[in-house]
């Protein structure tokens, strides 16, 4: 009897922690991304992970519900160019790890998520806004370092990075960035880099043996380099004038590489040879102001002129010099604005979620709202891109993450009583 008694204790007991690991949220306007909007629509979670999506998904009994009814449920939003983690106080060293010293302003074999800082201030605000993905991007140089995937959840860095590398970050808009006084003069050593790369793969038992000509960079640049000349491994390049991307275009074409337009300010202006050669462009919309001679024809169209053209779009934070850090939160208002300015909702809303898990190679797990993927999910007040919508809830990969952030505390601190 005492037995038995047991086993349905244990059964109970099992049968509650199953329950208690799945989700259910019901009854709102669910836009998976990958199709088409679902109205009065349910997501079943099991075990962090998306196991149904539809208008008439059956939810176990015991199921955890969030009620979603007047309320829209997109996937997690993926700000693609950040420095979340890596850069705390921009005028306290000590809270920079994003630019490395690198040889010859090279840092090819440089791993910006090996400086993450998981107990980062600026985690919190950034996923209250429903950011549940970034990229986070090393600067300066003419080789910067390589980029990573991180999901914004607690804990170790180590747990948060979803892939390394994802991209090889360089520019070709700063000559003196580069170490050089004129753009002809960087496009002649990213050249002669590239170059060195190419030989250094087809040598390397006779350059270990010290029996090469020197080389341009280091053995663990060089090495680095390797995934970029073969193809395997994007090359995210800083480009914003029209000449600056046409030789982007023509690095590409000459050494075979995957590459990708940043900033991209007068990348409208030559949208039919982006579209041609299948260079995506991550750009914004924020601000039609020129910040320097290199953007004097910057646009709030850029985006939707180049999703027009063909071009796939990658929507960045650009307004201002804070938006890869503490404000890298507000990617929203920056696909809001490129619908303002022509781009479609759904196009937009793309451009924040699934067609950066593309790009970098994450759409398996991240991006959209379908069986199988991670359950990194949004439940809004209304239009994620209308500025007085709240985010109601926010889940990472299966756990509701929203917490309050230092701004939260501020408030609470100094509202009067």
């Amino acid at each position: 009897m005492k037995a038995a008694i047991l086993i349905a204790i244990i059964v109970i007991v099992a049968a509650a922690a199953a329950s208690a690991q799945t989700i259910a949220i019901t009854n709102g306007t669910v836009y998976p991304v990958s199709g088409a909007p679902i109205p009065n629509g349910t997501v079943l979670i099991r075990d962090g992970v998306i196991v149904a999506v539809g208008p008439g998904v059956s939810v176990p009994a015991g199921a955890t519900r969030i009620d979603a009814t007047g309320k829209i449920v997109t996937p997690g939003l993926i700000n693609s160019v950040t420095q979340l983690g890596v850069v705390e106080v921009s005028q306290v060293r000590d809270t920079n790890d994003v630019r490395a010293t690198g040889t010859n302003r090279i840092s090819a074999a440089f791993k910006v998520w090996e400086g993450l800082n998981s107990a980062s201030a600026l985690f919190a605000p950034t996923r209250n806004e429903g950011i549940t993905t970034a990229i986070v991007s090393p600067e300066g140089g003419l080789v910067s370092g390589q980029a990573a995937v991180i999901d914004l959840i607690a804990g170790h860095a180590t747990d948060m990075v979803r892939r390394a590398p994802v991209a090889m970050v360089a520019q070709i808009e700063s000559p003196n960035d580069a170490g050089t006084n004129a753009r002809g003069e960087l496009v002649g050593k990213l050249r002669a880099l590239l170059d060195d790369v190419k030989f250094y793969a087809q040598n390397r038992a006779i350059f270990d043996r010290a029996g090469t000509r020197s080389l341009s960079a280091p053995k663990a640049d060089l090495e680095a380099l390797v995934p970029v000349v073969e193809g395997k491994l994007p090359l995210v390049l800083l480009a914003n004038r029209l000449d600056e991307i046409d030789v982007a275009l023509a690095l590409a074409r000459d050494y075979g590489l995957k590459i990708m337009i940043a900033g991209g300010a007068e990348a409208w202006m030559t949208a039919d040879r982006l579209a041609a050669a299948h260079v995506p462009v991550l750009t914004g919309a924020m601000s039609n102001i020129p910040s320097s001679y290199s953007t004097l024809n910057q646009r709030q169209e850029n985006a939707a002129l180049l999703t027009k053209a063909g071009v796939r779009v990658v929507i960045v934070a650009t307004g201002g010099s804070d938006v890869t850090q503490f404000n890298a939160r507000n990617i929203k208002y920056e696909a809001g604005n490129a619908v303002a300015y022509g781009m479609s909702h759904d196009d937009a809303l793309r451009a924040i979620t699934l067609t950066p898990a593309e790009l970098f190679g994450i759409s398996d797990r991240v991006g959209s709202l379908q069986p199988g993927r991670d359950a990194n999910v949004v439940v809004w007040s209304g239009d994620p891109f209308e500025f007085s919508t709240q985010v109601e809830h926010v889940l990472i990969r299966g756990r509701e993450v929203k917490e309050p952030s230092r701004q939260d505390m501020l408030i609470e601190r100094y509202r009067p009583h």
